[in-house]
């Protein structure tokens, strides 16, 4: 029994080992498994095949008890303005409004798929420890100097739609180490891992994009207000 240690541990990598104790007169067997595990099937593929059953049966009823806000027939001599895309790809063409179309429908795009792809293979989130909990003061001054080249380049575009979401980010990222933090929000900041960090601003910014798209563009896509009159779904 000895060079054995027990200790917790969050690596997600590092492959467990058993250890079991046997009195001479006990077989060498395993009666049941104590792994707090669940088989995929029929476990969680039962739960997503019921998830999937109600949403189908709640977008029939709401198919039955209110008409889609469609618009008249296309003609091809009209075109409508403000000329909308789809919701979810309105936030392609918010970016259409702020940098030329082969950056904002060809290079961005890119990008998003290249870092989607590339994310996954760097080490973010094998260890369930937060951002802050295991951060070094290397690793604080790569994350701010990446944000900071994204917030300048963003200000020389004026995109504020996506810089305002950023800062915000990386302003929740760092505020646990600042002495004016609430202790309750420390708490729980401090958790957050570096991959949640990085989702979270994914998702801010393309509900931003897609809200302002939706509510505040108007005819030559200036930008107006909701209640003007001129929002075109």
């Amino acid at each position: 029994m000895t060079g054995y240690r027990l200790e917790p541990s969050s690596d997600a990598t590092a492959t467990p080992r058993r250890l079991a104790i046997l009195r001479p007169e006990t077989a060498a067997r395993v009666l049941t498994d104590r792994d707090d595990t669940l088989m995929t099937a029929p476990h969680l593929l039962l739960r997503e095949v019921i998830l999937v059953q109600v949403c189908v049966i709640a977008m029939a009823l709401l198919a039955l008890f209110f008409d889609s806000p469609l618009e008249g027939i296309a003609d091809p001599t009209n075109t409508p303005n403000p000329a909308k895309a789809p919701w979810y790809f309105l936030g392609l063409q918010e970016l259409l409004h702020y940098f030329p179309p082969v950056v904002a429908g060809v290079l961005i795009p890119g990008l998003v798929v290249v870092a989607m792809v590339v994310i996954p293979y760097f080490r973010t989130n094998l260890e369930d420890r937060g951002f802050l909990e295991a951060a070094s003061r290397r690793r604080l001054a790569w994350i701010t100097a990446v944000v900071a080249a994204l917030v300048t380049l963003l200000a020389m575009w004026r995109v504020w739609a996506v810089l305002v979401p950023s800062v915000l980010i990386y302003t929740a990222m760092v505020l646990p180490s600042l002495p004016l933090c609430p202790p309750a929000w420390r708490r729980w900041l401090v958790r957050v891992t570096l991959s949640h960090w990085i989702m979270n601003w994914f998702v801010t910014v393309a509900v931003v994009l897609t809200l302002i798209g939706t509510f505040f563009r108007g005819p030559g896509w200036k930008w107006i207000w909701p209640w003007q009159g001129g929002v075109h779904l």
